[in-house]
């Protein structure tokens, strides 16, 4: 996987909350990859690719970061609420 180099702007500030040029690179590839993916243009396990994770470690990081991994509309949301009402109920498992 290659690569391509872009000029950041940042304000001056921020350099006052401790961030390094590596700190920076992360954060701004992180929110592109975290945008790709929470737009369905790329898959979990692209995304992991994309920032040197493991599948698990991707779902973790978006768990910090407060991003959702399934983002149901209200619809869906309903359908699969009725169909975790509908399963059967074993005891004893």
């Amino acid at each position: 996987m290659g690569e391509a180099t872009f000029e950041v702007r940042i304000p001056a500030e921020l350099l006052e909350y401790g961030f390094q040029p590596d700190d920076i690179q992360r954060q701004v590839s992180e929110w592109l990859v975290f945008s790709l993916f929470k737009d369905g243009r790329i898959s979990s396990g692209k995304a992991a690719r994309l920032l040197k994770l493991t599948r698990i470690e991707f779902l973790s990081l978006l768990q910090r970061r407060g991003v959702a991994y399934i983002d149901y509309t209200p619809t869906e949301l309903a359908d699969e609420l009725a169909a975790v009402k509908s399963l059967p109920v074993r005891v004893g498992l």
